[in-house]
């Protein structure tokens, strides 16, 4: 014969294994952040939101850099070679580029030496790599500094996590301790997390801006050139 089982007995052994099994504890990012303190998650905060600025500025302008007119140097070529200088000017103006600049200051020294006219448009691409380059060091500050910044919290933490378990004495807990380390490591996750956006952010603009100094120098190319042509 089999045994029977009360049907209760059954409900009751489920219902007390139930409780007596671990509850899975989900980790909330917003609650860790807070734990990791103001006085270093503030700090880093507004830090990421200036490398946030910086980037989709600089992105903004750069890329309005980038773009032009693919008759633009045609253009110029058949004004010059007619001797209408005037709209030659004109059209780069109204381009509005830093090569376009660049090919005004050029187009400002016809009929100065060669070398005077070259040096002329350098002086101009430097300045206007300067004003894309805005914002750069900035952002490599922010990309080597935050990491640094977090460490420190977890410095400060690690400090204060020993201080409070030498006053203990022999009532250490080990749960407070945990806890008081897992706050400390906050800051260096978050000061991680903001210095890698930084640098991947930053090595983007320098990458773009780079094909704009290209496209600069192609044109400088094309211009001097020009101006070397038999006429």
């Amino acid at each position: 014969m089999f045994l029977q089982i009360p049907t209760t007995m059954v409900a009751d052994t489920l219902t007390s294994a139930a409780a007596e099994a671990p509850q899975v504890v989900e980790m909330n990012y917003f609650d860790m952040a807070m734990k990791g303190g103001p006085i270093i998650m503030i700090p880093l905060l507004i830090l990421s939101i200036i490398a946030v600025y910086i980037f989709i500025e600089r992105l903004v302008t750069i890329r309005k850099a980038s773009k032009e007119d693919k008759d633009f140097m045609n253009r110029i070529k058949d004004y010059i070679t007619d001797g209408k200088i005037d709209s030659a000017t004109k059209l780069c103006q109204k381009t509005n580029t830093p090569s376009a600049r660049m090919i005004e200051k050029g187009i400002s020294r016809l009929g100065k030496p060669m070398n005077d006219v070259l040096v002329a448009i350098e002086n101009v691409g430097n300045i206007e790599t300067n004003k894309l380059e805005k914002g750069f060091n900035m952002l490599a500050t922010i990309a080597g500094g935050a990491p640094m910044l977090g460490f420190l919290g977890t410095v400060m933490g690690m400090v204060q996590a020993f201080f409070d378990m030498a006053n203990a004495g022999n009532n250490v807990d080990i749960t407070v301790l945990s806890n008081g380390i897992y706050t400390a490591m906050i800051t260096t996750v978050a000061g991680l997390v903001v210095g890698i956006v930084a640098y991947f952010a930053y090595n983007y603009l320098v990458s773009k801006l780079d094909s704009v100094v290209q496209k600069m120098e192609l044109k400088t190319m094309e211009f001097m050139d020009l101006l070397n042509e038999p006429v």
